[in-house]
């Protein structure tokens, strides 16, 4: 018995690959936001921005979706690769500081720095159920510029700072307190601490402690500086 043949179905015309996508549609990975913010951070710490335009732009950053959209937020500052003069000539005469950032956490615990300790380049605060007290006020400063990234979970970060130095920065509260008091020294070559980070259900603050101030803060930066 002749089995019937079944009809052959056509095979689907392959459809052409897409073309691939151009840069500024390349979804912004971790890395490149990070970069942004990098750049961003140092434009603040320059006063190129002030502390509301560098909020405005940091939320920009980490909403933007493709690096075509976060290319524009930093189109008007000097790109991370091509350092501006004054920072060379920071790094040069020994404000750069090539050691690892120091970490301060407290997880259902408290951590505090305070007395006469160097202050690093970078400190990563980190606070979860927890308490922790950074006392700049008798530090030693290594560098002009020192950055603190405070993260509050549930808990509290307090910063205090001299009268006579510039402290800046900017986070984000979300169902919490950050508050960053900006004070600008009268002396240019003050040293400049940034405080950046965010809150939630916590407490962030930094603000200058009342009556405490550096004495002989030139003779002071030219002994840690060289």
């Amino acid at each position: 018995m002749d089995l019937e043949k079944q009809p052959q179905t056509p095979a689907a015309p392959q459809k052409p690959a897409a073309p691939p996508a151009q840069d500024g549609a390349i979804r912004a990975s971790d890395a490149d936001r990070d970069r942004i913010a990098d750049i961003l951070r140092d434009a603040l710490a320059e006063g190129r921005l002030d502390a509301e335009e560098h909020s405005e732009r940091i939320d920009a950053v980490y909403r933007a979706k493709t690096v075509g959209e976060l290319e524009p937020i930093v189109r008007d500052l000097p790109a991370a690769g091509s350092r501006s003069a004054t920072a060379r000539a920071c790094e040069e005469s020994g404000d750069a500081d090539g050691g690892p950032a120091e970490n301060l956490v407290a997880v259902f615990s408290s951590s505090t720095r305070k007395g006469r300790w160097r202050v690093g380049r970078r400190t990563n605060a980190f606070s979860l159920f927890g308490s922790i007290e950074i006392d700049l006020t008798e530090a030693l400063y290594g560098q002009r510029l020192s950055v603190i990234n405070a993260t509050s979970i549930f808990g509290n970060v307090e910063v205090r700072v001299p009268e006579n130095i510039s402290l800046r920065g900017s986070g984000t509260g979300i169902f919490g307190n950050f508050e960053v008091v900006t004070l600008e020294a009268a002396d240019p070559e003050a040293p400049v601490v940034v405080v950046n980070g965010y809150t939630v259900f916590g407490n962030v603050e930094a603000k200058p402690k009342r009556g405490r101030r550096i004495s002989d803060l030139h003779g002071r930066l030219r002994k840690h500086l060289g």
